[in-house]
């Protein structure tokens, strides 16, 4: 299946930047599509994002038609499969659905894996229980078409699940103090928000929670002096701050969408 982008369009220089590039392939030693590939990004995902299984729960959607936009090579995707959801999977890189493909044969889990631009999703109306798409919005060309699909696909009462990243957070404003580029700075499109601008864009839904998430852990990414610094000097100073004044200043802002039966 092609999605039909045109290759010099914004959202073609996205589907070729992920085409090149997957997420923490530099966490693991391994070949890309063995066993022990999986096994380690899925290990230093859920470690960096020790946060999500709290919030997301992957074994809460058993039977449930599930779609994860932007799926990428599938780590979500698999828990959620492992969870009992009926899962399908889009993504605008051929390069991660063949990984995808491959992280679903390992785990032993069906999955339907489908090319596709999640602007334009390839889906009837009101096909999907829930809808999911963590650390998407912010990469891709126009965000408010890919909520508006994301809105049409998901059923009535069904519920949809983002993250986007947070312009005004304790991640964001030590990049730019500590002049250390956040991952895919270099990508077509990254747009951060803050959480009233996140709110906006989530309008066309019906009931909107906004949980700002992600708070510092040591990080395996960065070496030298800043990593040390930020490893042993920032992380537990920032983590013994009150709960109640750093929430808002989270990196990631996990939104959970209902639409309403009409």
């Amino acid at each position: 299946m092609e999605t039909g982008v045109d290759a010099d369009s914004l959202l073609g220089q996205v589907q070729h930047y992920w085409n090149e590039r997957i997420h923490d392939l530099e966490m693991t030693p391994h070949a890309p599509g063995t066993a022990e590939f999986f096994a380690d990004l899925d290990e230093y995902r859920f470690d960096k994002l020790r946060y999500l299984p709290n919030v997301v729960d992957f074994n809460g959607y058993s039977g449930k038609k599930l779609l994860e936009v932007g799926c990428g090579i599938g780590t979500d995707l698999v828990r959620f499969a492992k969870g009992g959801a009926d899962v399908t999977g889009v993504d605008i890189s051929e390069t991660a659905l063949a990984l995808a493909d491959k992280n679903a044969r390992h785990a032993g889990v069906s999955m339907n894996l489908e090319l596709a631009n999640g602007e334009a999703l390839p889906f009837e109306d009101d096909s999907f229980d829930v809808v999911y798409g963590h650390g998407v919005l912010q990469y891709t060309a126009a965000a408010d078409k890919m909520i508006a699909e994301c809105r049409r696909v998901v059923r009535n009462n069904g519920v949809a699940i983002f993250m986007v990243y947070n312009r005004i957070s304790w991640l964001n404003g030590l990049s730019k103090l500590m002049h250390v580029e956040l991952e895919h700075e270099d990508a077509p499109v990254l747009k951060k928000y803050s959480i009233a601008e996140y709110r906006a864009l989530l309008s066309v839904f019906d009931d909107v929670r906004i949980v700002p998430e992600r708070f510092p852990v040591k990080s395996r990414l960065h070496g030298g002096w800043k990593g040390f610094a930020f490893n042993n000097v920032f992380v537990g100073t920032f983590n013994t701050l009150p709960k109640s004044w750093v929430r808002p200043l989270g990196w990631h802002l996990m939104a959970f969408c209902r639409k309403a039966a009409v």
